[in-house]
């Protein structure tokens, strides 16, 4: 059996913190839920017992082609072996934020997955008598859109929706639509939730 020394880049003492902790918790957990001792996984991998349990502690930092035959071993995605945890809120005060102009519509973006694979969650200032730039997010994306203040119309090329404050709308985002107001501007969250294809 080949044990490779070579697979740390660095090993430093101290807390797990992190995506380190968040590989740390996941590969344990998974490790004691399929009943694997560190013995049985290194034989699986051919890395040492050693390794695995700097990596369990959270204080290695282990290569990609460590974490892949880890992530093999035990049946994960390298995504579910390196997916970190909320353990804390996440809280985005008034102002903050990432603000942009889409032609004359202020969008802030709120939340949303570094990968853009799941959701993005943003709020939209349009003025009064505005037209939004066209959009649509990709097959088999869902669009969900709650108007806080104001009115707006939702259309696309088959249908419109008119909603004033308080109502909501969810439909299929892979179609181009607009967001549409009158003579007054509305304030409208959106949230869309991405196709993991």
């Amino acid at each position: 059996m080949r044990h490779d020394k070579s697979s740390v880049l660095a090993v430093t003492p101290g807390p797990a913190a992190g995506v380190r902790g968040a590989i740390a918790g996941n590969l344990r957990r998974t490790r004691l839920a399929r009943g694997h001792s560190v013995r049985e996984l290194a034989e699986l991998t051919g890395l040492s017992k050693a390794l695995i349990s700097q990596i369990e502690r959270g204080v290695a930092n282990p290569t990609i082609e460590v974490l892949t035959r880890l992530a093999g071993a035990l049946e994960l995605t390298f995504a579910e072996l390196t997916r970190t945890h909320l353990l804390e809120p996440e809280v985005v005060r008034r102002g903050e934020g990432v603000t942009e102009m889409v032609g004359d519509t202020t969008v802030r973006s709120l939340f949303a997955a570094a990968d853009r694979r799941r959701f993005e969650l943003a709020e939209g200032d349009l003025p009064p008598l505005t037209r939004s730039a066209k959009s649509a997010h990709g097959r088999g994306s869902i669009e969900h859109a709650y108007v806080v203040a104001g009115e707006v119309s939702v259309e696309t090329e088959a249908w419109a929706v008119p909603l004033r404050a308080g109502d909501a709308v969810r439909f299929a985002a892979e179609l181009d639509h607009v967001y549409v107001t009158g003579e007054t501007g509305c304030r409208v969250l959106t949230l869309i939730s991405f196709s993991e294809d």
